[in-house]
């Protein structure tokens, strides 16, 4: 039998991605912002592509603040900002 692969949605595009392909983006059980690169952190998470159009798009619609549902801190958008960079 086939492997299942995990497919998660671009909170930029919408798009479904599978979950190697999308940055993690995560709210921890203190309610602070990180980016996760493992993809294993406990927490409530939101994806985006491995694109920097995806990331501005998921800015500008606020994807992430509606995934997580809270405001998300101009420094954690400034080092997502990096990553695409």
């Amino acid at each position: 039998m086939a492997k299942k692969i995990p497919m998660r949605q671009c909170v930029g595009c919408g798009e479904m991605k599978s979950k190697k392909e999308l940055i993690r983006v995560l709210k921890t059980t203190e309610g602070e912002i990180i980016i996760d690169f493992t993809g294993r952190q406990n927490g409530r998470g939101a994806y985006i592509c491995n694109d920097k159009n995806c990331f501005l798009k998921a800015r500008k619609n606020k994807g992430l603040e509606r995934s997580l549902k809270q405001q998300i801190p101009e420094e954690v958008y400034d080092r997502l900002q990096k990553e695409f960079d």
